[in-house]
């Protein structure tokens, strides 16, 4: 498959204004042209649809109080407006349903749904800044932190994707990102995610040959060339560089030391810090990769992880979820779709498989 999709790790959130069911699977999903959150353009709906010629926001609005109104909910219309929208799209929505019926369609919705199904449906209706933000705010709060999602969402984003994220989160929480992330993780672990907090990744697509073989170098020197690693060498690296750069350091790694970035990681790191790491090469390698992996944990074996499973879906939809249904397919010989057929029930089901498309 080649690299046809790596711009879709730079694209930031609702930049690819391709709404889901409209692009056939076989295209690599191409990104339009980055604008902020507020100013997208609504109407990108290619007129290859019968059922959506076009973006109708007092049609959908309507379609929606319409499916919520009478005696038992229109769950169908409901999966319907949601998932063939885009994120810009449902903002509008939102807005219209609020003024021309005077109630939120968040709490409209929270009182005709239930379950997975209305966890996802929610989703949808925020920005994926906000949504984002909540997952992080949610990860930190009370005793404990789940550090795994604060690593699978600031390890995989995009410099605008976060700056939008730490607005979000102050303009919701009234507290900063930063210092909430401070309070609640420490050491290496902390000063990694200090690093990409900065948001100043190169997201440039030059390699400089001489500087993967200096960072290699360094890298080395930093871990397994002597006692205990300096995190300074590998933050630096991992939360900088651009993804083109990190591939042609983790060659140049293989060519100096004769082994994988991966293995010497695994070797003089532990805990958050190296699944931190780790996380940053694997995106650097293949960022539809590691969420194809992600979702495939989290239905595998007894029992399903709905929450990862809705969280991928809903951030990804319109970044580069095409090519995690690639890598899905081709790493376990079967397809996210059936993966979730099989694994998931009901409207709840319905309204994954209507955003895979």
């Amino acid at each position: 498959m080649g690299n046809r999709h790596s711009q879709s790790y730079q694209l930031s959130e609702g930049s690819q204004q391709v709404p889901k069911g409209k692009t056939p699977s076989t295209l690599p999903v191409q990104p339009l042209n980055k604008q902020p959150e507020s100013q997208q353009p609504v109407s990108q709906q290619p007129t290859t649809s019968s059922s959506h010629q076009g973006f109708d926001v007092a049609q959908d609005a309507k379609r929606l109080y319409k499916a919520c109104k009478r005696m038992g909910t229109d769950e169908a219309a409901i999966i319907e407006v949601l998932s063939s929208r885009t994120a810009a799209q449902r903002q509008q929505i939102k807005e219209k349903y609020k003024s021309k019926y005077g109630k939120d369609l968040e709490n409209v919705l929270k009182s005709e749904l239930s379950g997975n199904f209305e966890t996802t449906a929610l989703a949808l209706l925020d920005l994926p800044s906000e949504y984002s933000a909540k997952q992080l705010q949610k990860a930190m709060k009370g005793i404990g932190t789940d550090e795994s999602l604060l690593i699978e969402i600031l390890c995989t984003r995009t410099n605008k994707e976060i700056k939008a994220i730490k607005e979000a989160y102050q303009r919701l929480f009234n507290k900063s990102l930063e210092s909430d992330v401070k309070g609640d993780t420490s050491g290496n672990f902390e000063k990694i995610l200090m690093s990409l907090l900065q948001a100043d990744r190169d997201e440039g697509d030059n390699v400089d040959k001489d500087l993967a073989g200096q960072d290699a170098k360094d890298l080395y020197e930093a871990g397994e060339g002597r006692w205990g690693t300096d995190e300074l060498a590998f933050n630096e690296v991992l939360a900088k560089r651009n993804y083109k750069q990190l591939r042609a350091t983790f060659q140049a790694y293989q060519v100096l030391i004769g082994k994988d970035i991966e293995e010497a990681i695994e070797g003089e790191t532990s805990g958050d810090l190296k699944k931190a790491y780790l996380t940053l090469v694997k995106c650097a390698r293949d960022c539809p990769g590691y969420f194809a992996e992600l979702l495939y944990k989290s239905m595998k074996g007894a029992g399903t992880d709905e929450e990862t499973l809705i969280r991928i879906i809903v951030t990804r939809a319109e970044i580069d979820l095409q090519a995690v249904q690639e890598k899905f397919q081709e790493k376990y010989q079967k397809s996210l779709a059936d993966t979730i057929r099989s694994d998931t029930s009901g409207d709840f089901r319905k309204l994954l498989l209507a955003l895979l498309h």
